[in-house]
């Protein structure tokens, strides 16, 4: 036995290992159920997300800066139920350690590894000790130092960074044990607790000696005591100096008196003041209210006390100025109350939103009852809230985040005098919520739409992204715009989006339909179920993208780049893909059927059960790619001369070789005749036939 123990690692080497296994346990216990959730994400979501996991995603996100997009989204019954365990079983296993660690002084790895935490007298630490040792002391000061360094340093919201500084900070709280006879870490110095082999009950030599062999001490002989220091008492120190005393008190109640005699009169003042000028500013404004509300006032009168009244800072002002805007004929008045609104800032946009809602409703209602009259009357109303709410966003650009207009209407109108275009060309509108507003051939051309939140940087969780989710954005001038942004459910038909810098955006199950996006970067964007029927996507970036079960029938994606993208069950049927780099994508059980596929990069994709019917595939590369039951019936691989019909193998060119074709396995395609067996053969493809011929 005495062999055996001295055979033992020393203490501070179990420690280490008792410790890495805790942290890996909790890391693995939450690590299996959300990448196992990760892989169940994929099918119907029809679930909204657990809204605890939700909201500590939230937390988590915001406390260390990770961009995060919809925490809300709905999810499959799987994922959900495995993200739920993935934040549960952490919390589960944490609170387990914690209840063994008080009662008996070992958890589970400090069991396996003969370690044991005690009490000063030998004892188990009890639950007090175990929370200030572990909760404060272990991670509480060290991580919590860390993370302000993080912050204040300008490191934030690098992750590399932070855990270097983790480390850092526990290694100081580790190097605590030269610093004591006892070789206490900081932590256990804090819970008054001591760390020492389960069997001998014999604390360890210190971790930093290099080599020193000093001697283990017994817990048992060891008593913790407090140095008592000798308390400062204030009676016999009067009794002792009576005239400094005497002094000290006078003084200090004439100031006492003095300070609260001037702090009073300084309050009644102010107040005095503050209610003769608050005096002022309500005679004021009901004076130029009494000059509005007179109906022999002339226009010209009316105009100058709107503009009187928009300068006041009453906070009645915006609402009465609003309500004018709905009640106001005259347009030289409107034109006064639009500046006047202006001139408040985007203060005053949640109650133009709500008249122009309002309005809204009541040119909807009037356009059953048939009165052209009022229903040009509301017209007018209604430009003049659209007027307003345009110029405020164009005024105060990139002031305007987080501002709520959804479901405003914003759309084109034609006919005069009602005519209203909304143009918001170069303007920052990051932040700003126009879900289910109505945007229909609006301009925001270079526009952005997306910028830092309130820590200034971008990337990070309180980043400002502008929302158009269910937004009526048809023939919309998108050009150029910067985001990503939120479109979920937008209507984007016959929008222009060329050149427009919108990665990583979410746009599940948008109508694209015939929408230019020519050269648009929407690299890692959500696109699933997005329609894009007869839209042209040419030279477009879309690589990463998700493009499940999306609608691309007839799309112009010549020299369009879908690298390593998900395109299951997505239909490309007629769709013009030449030059498509299609490398590394999923296309399991896509339509491709009737598609231009000549000269398109396919290497490493996975087709498995993909339609490629009646396909031109002249030039295509495949080579790495997975055929399991691809539908190649007839699909032309060959390259024909110019002067032949398209038909497939009709005199194709003499001797024409390529390596597009070499080694690709097509053992397992559907639907090959005869000719494409022979072709594909002739260029070093692999097929059971091959060697027959």
């Amino acid at each position: 036995m005495s062999e055996l123990k001295s055979k033992q690692l020393p203490i501070w080497v179990r420690r280490c290992g008792a410790w890495t296994t805790e942290v890996s346990l909790i890391l693995v216990s939450g690590a299996v159920p959300f990448w196992l959730g990760q892989l169940g994400s994929f099918g119907n979501k029809s679930v909204p997300l657990n809204p605890v996991v939700a909201k500590t995603t939230e937390v988590i996100a915001n406390t260390f800066g990770i961009p995060l997009r919809n925490p809300y989204q709905k999810v499959t019954p799987l994922a959900n139920l495995l993200w739920s365990g993935a934040l549960l079983a952490p919390t589960i296993i944490v609170s387990w350690q914690l209840y063994l660690l008080a009662t008996t002084g070992q958890t589970l790895p400090k069991r396996w590894f003969e370690v044991r935490v005690v009490s000063a007298l030998g004892n188990s630490p009890g639950w007090k000790r175990t929370l200030i040792r572990e909760g404060l002391g272990k991670w509480g000061l060290p991580m919590g130092t860390a993370y302000l360094i993080w912050h204040l340093s300008g490191a934030f919201p690098s992750l590399g960074i932070l855990l270097l500084l983790g480390g850092l900070t526990s290694l100081v709280d580790i190097y605590f044990v030269r610093l004591n006879k006892l070789h206490r870490t900081g932590h256990d110095q804090l819970g008054n607790t001591l760390v020492v082999d389960a069997r001998s009950g014999q604390l360890d030599s210190n971790p930093f000696s290099f080599g020193n062999t000093e001697k283990q001490i017994s817990v048992t002989t060891i008593i913790l005591s407090e140095q008592k220091s000798e308390n400062f008492r204030l009676w016999p120190w009067i009794q002792q100096n009576p005239g400094i005393a005497i002094l000290t008190v006078t003084t200090v109640g004439i100031l006492s008196v003095l300070g609260t005699i001037f702090g009073t009169q300084v309050y009644i003042q102010d107040q005095a003041n503050w209610r003769v000028l608050k005096q002022q500013d309500n005679d004021m404004f009901l004076a130029l209210v009494n000059k509005l509300s007179l109906t022999s006032t002339q226009p010209q009168e009316r105009r100058v006390a709107v503009l009187a009244l928009g300068a006041t800072k009453d906070p009645r002002a915006i609402p009465l100025l609003v309500d004018l805007l709905g009640q106001e004929k005259e347009q030289s008045v409107l034109d006064g109350i639009q500046l006047s609104l202006v001139s408040a800032g985007p203060t005053v946009l949640p109650e133009l939103r709500r008249l122009n809602q309002a309005l809204k409703n009541d040119l909807d209602s009037l356009s059953y009852a048939g009165n052209t009259k009022e229903q040009l009357v509301v017209s007018i109303k209604l430009r003049a809230t659209q007027k307003a709410i345009a110029k405020v966003l164009k005024v105060y650009s990139g002031s305007v985040k987080d501002v709520d207009l959804s479901r405003v209407d914003l759309g084109q109108v034609t006919s005069t005098p009602a005519s209203f275009t909304l143009i918001l060309e170069n303007t920052d509108l990051s932040g700003v919520k126009f879900r289910g507003a109505i945007l229909n051939q609006a301009s925001f051309k270079n526009s952005r739409f997306y910028g830092p939140g309130k820590d200034n940087r971008l990337g990070t969780f309180d980043d400002s992204i502008a929302d158009f989710s269910g937004a009526n954005l048809i023939e919309a001038n998108l050009t150029g715009i910067m985001g990503p942004v939120f479109m979920e459910r937008a209507d984007l038909f016959r929008a222009t989006l060329n050149k427009a810098k919108i990665p990583d955006s979410v746009m599940t199950k948008a109508n694209l339909s015939r929408a230019k996006l020519i050269e648009t970067d929407l690299q890692r964007a959500n696109l699933t179920g997005a329609s894009f029927t007869g839209a042209d996507l040419g030279s477009a970036n879309l690589s990463e993208a998700k493009l499940y079960q999306a609608t691309l029938s007839k799309v112009k994606a010549e020299g369009t780049i879908f690298q390593s993208s998900d395109l299951r069950e997505s239909n490309w049927q007629g769709a013009n893909l030449s030059g498509a780099n299609f490398s590394r994508a999923n296309l399991k059980k896509a339509n491709l059927s009737s598609a231009k596929l000549n000269n398109t990069d396919f290497r490493n994709a996975q087709l498995q059960n993909a339609n490629l019917q009646n396909t031109d595939l002249s030039l295509a590369d495949l080579r790495g790619a997975n055929l399991s039951g691809t539908d190649l019936k007839g699909a032309k691989f060959a390259v024909t001369k110019p002067t032949q019909e398209e038909q497939f193998l009709t005199n194709p060119l003499d001797g024409f070789k390529s390596e597009n074709l070499k080694g690709v396995n097509f053992n397992f395609a559907k639907n090959l005749n005869q000719n494409q067996i022979n072709y594909i053969c002739q260029q070093g493809g692999v097929h059971e036939q091959c060697e027959s011929n």
